[in-house]
């Protein structure tokens, strides 16, 4: 039962084991990927434009919005 809540993990450590360990050290440094030093980095290894949600200007919704629900 232990073993088949942790296969997930085992198998993304097999399938991406770059990937996960940067997730599993950002994770224990507590690193956010909205700062600046992070966003940054990501952005050179994937060579894309940087897109972060401070940079996208003003809100547009400035208050609580109504739903309904059936």
């Amino acid at each position: 039962m232990f073993l088949t809540e942790l296969s997930p993990l085992f198998q993304e450590l097999v399938h991406k084991p770059v990937a996960f360990m940067g997730g599993f050290v950002s994770g224990l440094l507590k690193l956010s990927l909205t700062d600046e030093p992070v966003s940054k980095w990501l952005d050179q290894q994937a060579g894309c434009a940087a897109s972060t949600p401070t940079a996208s200007g003003p809100k547009t919704n400035s208050g609580p919005q109504s739903i309904s629900i059936d």
